[in-house]
């Protein structure tokens, strides 16, 4: 008797002109965060809020039943889940309005789907293949349905045609790179924070628009793939040198972003942890072995009636590679609660 064997394909990712306005995606696993998860996720970006940490202190002050889960964490899961619509990707441009609506535990589940919301092929340039920008607006919700996350990412993805056409010329502009207060203050309304160690307490006011902290000693990329698999992103850029025509691995985005919210915990310590993103930039790639520092910036303080406040920051993050001269890769404008 012959066996037959059975030479299906899994289903190959997108090219360009395969995605469709108004096209859902939910294909990736849900994903509970575990103690493993966050003690190899602050191996490898770093984690110095106090609340992901301290199991102790979450429980005294918030009553929460485990440690928070680093914000990085969640966010990390929500893009790794929205990459089966980008497991092509070229380069992801930039992030909009991401808002944490709740702050996940660890032994949370997180659920995300991923809405094709624009597309715009992108000006041919000659000696470039053609390529396209999705503009993807993903969603994220716990176990009982709860929403975490809601944002917006733009994807460049090449087209299967290196001449084609596809004629998509959407606007962007229906984005937003501003985020509500209200929307800001909900996953902390409830916390207090008079007794956060390490706060600024009542000289919290005292924080200026315009300061800026330079913060010390940069931290080097490493761990880059093992980040992308913990977070579920299959983005092939991220694991697969031969599908880079230098044969280099870019670095996922949120990576650099991690990096860089531990580098702004070392400056502000008294961060209890982030809200959301007005708006992240990626300017340039980033490379394993790259040694990243950042330049803080305060742009906006709204007090809180919980004794902390929203601190609207800005975040330069430059890139040192080997032998090269400093490259500017971030521009990550982000909203933290102060204590």
């Amino acid at each position: 008797m012959t066996s037959q064997i059975d030479t299906t394909e899994p289903p190959a990712a997108p090219f360009f002109e395969d995605l469709r306005v108004g096209e859902i995606d939910d294909s990736a696993p849900s994903l509970t965060l575990t103690e493993g998860m966050a003690a190899v996720h602050q191996a490898i970006v770093g984690d110095r809020l106090r609340l992901a940490l301290d199991g102790k202190l979450a429980r005294d002050l918030l009553g929460l039943r485990t440690p928070l889960a680093h914000p990085a964490l969640v966010w990390d899961v929500a893009i790794g889940q929205s990459t089966a619509l980008t497991g092509r990707v070229i380069a992801n441009l930039f992030y909009r309005g991401l808002v944490l609506k709740r702050a996940p535990l660890l032994g949370d589940t997180l659920a995300s789907t991923t809405e094709v919301v624009a597309l715009r092929q992108t000006t041919p340039r000659a000696g470039r293949p053609a390529s396209g920008l999705a503009a993807l607006r993903v969603r994220t919700a716990d176990q009982e349905g709860r929403a975490v996350l809601d944002f917006w990412r733009c994807a460049m993805l090449p087209l299967r045609d290196p001449e084609g056409r596809t004629g998509h010329e959407d606007s962007f502009e229906e984005i937003p790179v501003e985020l509500e207060a209200e929307d800001l203050r909900a996953a902390t309304a409830s916390w207090r924070l008079d007794g956060f160690p390490g706060g600024r307490g009542e000289q919290l006011g005292e924080l200026t628009p315009g300061t800026r902290w330079s913060v010390h000693g940069g931290d080097v990329v490493s761990g880059a793939p093992e980040l992308a698999r913990l977070t579920l992103n299959v983005a092939a850029v991220h694991h697969d040198r031969a599908c880079q025509p230098d044969g280099r691995r870019l670095v996922y985005g949120g990576h650099t972003i991690g990096l860089a919210a531990a580098q702004a915990t070392r400056a502000l310590p008294e961060i209890v942890t982030i809200a959301g993103w007005h708006s992240c930039e990626h300017l340039a790639p980033v490379h394993e072995g790259d040694t990243l520092h950042s330049e803080l910036e305060l742009e906006r303080l709204e007090m809180l009636p919980n004794d902390g406040a929203l601190a609207h920051l800005r975040s330069r993050v430059r890139a040192h590679g080997d032998g090269a001269e400093p490259v500017a890769v971030l521009d990550w404008r982000f909203v933290a609660v102060l204590a």
